[in-house]
Order: C-alpha cells, then structure tokens, then sequence
C-alpha cells in the first residue's frame, strides 16, 4: 500500500497536467459513400442526407508522463441530422425520412502517445471509450412525396446513453491543438415499427476539432 502511494506520488510529481476549451465539426459521411462518388450516382441530394453535421463545445483535461497521456473530456453535442431509410413492409418496400435535432453530452475517456515531440510542436495518436447521454434531443418522421406509406405509424426511441469508441491523430503547436477523429457509436435516434427496431446500427463519424490549452 505505501509503496503504490509512493508511486502515484512520484507520478504526479513528474506529470505535465494541461487544462483547455475546445470546438469540434462532425460529420457522419462514411466510406460507403466512396463508389457512388467515383460512379457517378453521388449528388447535391446525397450529400444532404449522408454528410450530416454536428458541432461540440467543451473542455478537457490532459495528464502526461513521459510521451504517454490520459485526455478526459466533457462536450455538449449539437446539430440536426436527416436520413432517408427504408424497410420491407411484408413484401413493400418502405420508405420513410427521418429527422433528428441533436442534444447530447460526450464524455470522452483517452489514452494517447507522442510519437514525435519536438517541443513546439508534437504529434499524437489517441484511442479510448465515449460515453454519450441525450440531453433533449428530439425525433421525427415524414412520408417522402409519392410514397404511401404513413410515417405516423414508426415508433421513436430516443436511447438515454450509448457508449462509443473513439480513435484519431492529432498535432500540438504550442497552446493550440488539433485533432483529426474517427467515432463509431450506437445509433441512439432508434426508428421501431410494430415494436421492431428498423435502424440499431453503428454509425461511423469523422471530427475535426480544435482547441487551446490555458496552460
């Protein structure tokens, strides 16, 4: 006991602790997309209902020894995101848009390495869990023009937490730093209808964020 006290003692002593705000762009723009682009059959329409956009605003906290670090952080999530899906009805297929305002809380949990640091500026890779709780966020349907199909009749689900994964790449120059992201985490704006759910599926996220450390 006394010598993992002695331990954790001399750890925080040679730690290098950082404290920062940070804002991040997202979007769910995923590699699947790819082959429509080099076909051809990608369009303005596509893009509306794939690259959908959020945002996040928060703070984080950085505990370094050596070229290793733990990153947590705190972010408020927010945005819109509207999907175009479709289901078999019996024999039919349906289709059916969905549309979602986002409000959650992302609690990121990083352990990351410096692989080169020159001081100035140094290069990181990064990988942890995401835990995500909703915040409010809101749920609806519309029945595309010229389907029959009566989008009253899905059933919302909106999960209260989820828990993610989250890995990337990022570049420190002096108080500033930047992250490139990738984030695969359980669909939380579920779609049921006659209580099966339509949509349980892990979505895939890239983030660009930036952020500055007070010291």
């Amino acid at each position: 006991m006394i010598l993992a006290v002695f331990l954790l003692t001399v750890s925080f002593t040679y730690a290098q602790l950082d404290f920062g705000v940070k804002a991040s762009y997202n979007s769910s723009l995923g590699l699947n997309n790819l082959s429509s682009v080099t076909n051809g059959t990608y369009n303005l329409n596509s893009v509306k209902y794939d690259a959908s956009n959020g945002y996040e605003l928060g703070a984080f906290a950085r505990v370094g020894i050596s070229m290793f670090y733990f990153q947590p952080e705190l972010l408020y999530g927010f945005g819109k995101k509207d999907y175009t899906q479709s289901f078999m009805n019996g024999s039919t297929s349906v289709t059916y848009n969905k549309h979602v305002t986002i409000s959650n809380v992302d609690v990121p949990l990083l352990v990351g390495l410096k692989f080169l640091d020159l001081k100035v500026i140094n290069f990181r890779v990064f990988a942890g869990p995401k835990l995500r709780f909703n915040a409010g966020s809101s749920l609806d349907f519309t029945t595309p023009a010229g389907e029959s199909f009566d989008a009253s009749n899905l059933q919302k689900d909106i999960k209260g937490a989820q828990v993610g994964l989250v890995s990337g790449v990022g570049v420190d120059f002096l108080m500033l730093t930047l992250d490139l992201r990738c984030n695969i985490i359980k669909d939380m704006y579920q779609t049921k209808f006659n209580s099966v759910t339509l949509d349980d599926i892990r979505g895939n996220t890239f983030e660009v964020s930036l952020g500055w450390k007070f010291f």
